[in-house]
């Protein structure tokens, strides 16, 4: 089971996010909260009895405290808390910072609801999510640098499979799991596999860091996948 922690100032979407998430066998919410204080409130709280949440579901635009505040207050906290970030705003200052903090994913609150938990289950298992177009609104406000200029790669791109490097590719242009599977014909389970190696190789944290080196050198990615 997948213990939830709801943030969300309207009370009647968050009634509505929680009747949908309940309907998922695997996930309960097991505490909500109205603005960031309470949310961070509520994690010492369940820290305190050790039964902390697994996700946190947070809201951005909120009263007393926003979710980008209390994403940074609870990510500096408590370093193992996984959040993912559900609003209406896809605006990419909102996107920067709470990823920037250690927000895990970034959705709109429009996501379709088997989308949504199958978000929170990614969080849970230890990976990324971002809505369709928000990974893109990262990359593009990265602020250019020497290394997006260089026309060779680091050194450490010739570990890479090919098959790896055109996951790389395919991740730069903000494709989630399933799309990659579909494009390369291969499984989810087998795009995370080939994800997990990429970081591996690279020394990279995770896909937020994967999409930024592999758009500093998409061309080297781009002509490597068609000589392959």
């Amino acid at each position: 089971m997948i213990r939830v922690l709801l943030v969300e100032d309207q009370e009647i979407v968050r009634r509505g996010l929680k009747t949908l998430l309940e309907t998922k066998p695997d996930l309960q919410v097991v505490c909500e909260a109205s603005n960031g204080q309470e949310a961070v409130e509520q994690i010492e709280h369940l820290q305190a009895e050790e039964s902390p949440p697994d996700v946190v579901l947070m809201d951005i635009q909120m009263p007393v405290m926003d979710g980008v505040a209390a994403t940074q207050q609870i990510c500096q906290r408590f370093p193992d808390a996984k959040i993912l970030v559900l609003t209406t705003f896809d605006d990419s200052k909102y996107v920067s910072e709470a990823l920037r903090y250690g927000a895990k994913g970034y959705l709109l609150k429009d996501t379709p609801s088997e989308e949504l938990a199958e978000a929170i289950r990614s969080i849970h298992r230890g990976y990324s999510q971002f809505g369709p177009g928000i990974l893109e609104k990262i990359v593009a406000h990265v602020p250019d640098s020497e290394p997006k200029k260089a026309k060779e790669p680091p050194p450490e791109f010739a570990d890479l499979t090919p098959r790896e490097r055109q996951v790389l590719r395919m991740i730069a242009t903000g494709a989630n799991n399933r799309e990659i599977a579909q494009s390369l014909f291969l499984s989810e389970g087998t795009v995370r596999n080939h994800i997990s190696h990429v970081l591996t190789r690279l020394n990279l944290r995770d896909r937020t860091q994967a999409a930024i080196v592999a758009n500093a050198f998409i061309s080297y990615l781009e002509e490597s996948d068609s000589v392959d």
